[in-house]
């Protein structure tokens, strides 16, 4: 918390961060944490579903999509409230490898996008 105070950063993108942030990071930049998870939030999400478990998750399942979610972080794995998802055809022959890289295609446009739509205001973050 200190570090990015001193940083002077005003909202704090996390790309696929797998710990829980303390309180006192959460309390300093309440609502204005990010994170981008590999699948549709709030299915296949949670403690232990990342990376590839997200994926042969999905295809277990047997979900017609999945793709990936931009959410606000909280005390929570893959809880707060999802800003942004984009959504991605799962296929017949798909395999997570093959799901895993057309999700992550779509995980840099998306966040990317997100950005842009809270930098022009369309995505209102508390705070700023």
């Amino acid at each position: 918390a200190r570090a990015l105070s001193e940083s002077g950063a005003q909202v704090v993108c996390l790309a696929g961060y797998m710990k829980l942030l303390g309180p006192r990071t959460l309390a300093a930049y309440d609502g204005r944490i990010l994170n981008i998870h590999p699948g549709l939030l709030p299915r296949h999400g949670g403690q232990g579903f990342y990376g590839m478990a997200v994926h042969e998750a999905v295809l277990a399942a047997g979900d017609g999509e999945s793709g990936p979610t931009v959410h606000l972080v909280d005390e929570i794995y893959d809880h707060g409230r999802v800003l942004a998802q984009s959504r991605v055809p799962v296929l017949s022959d798909d395999t997570p490898d093959l799901l895993a890289a057309r999700v992550l295609e779509q995980e840099h446009l998306l966040y990317v996008d997100t950005l842009r739509r809270i930098a022009t205001g369309e995505i209102g973050l508390s705070g700023l």
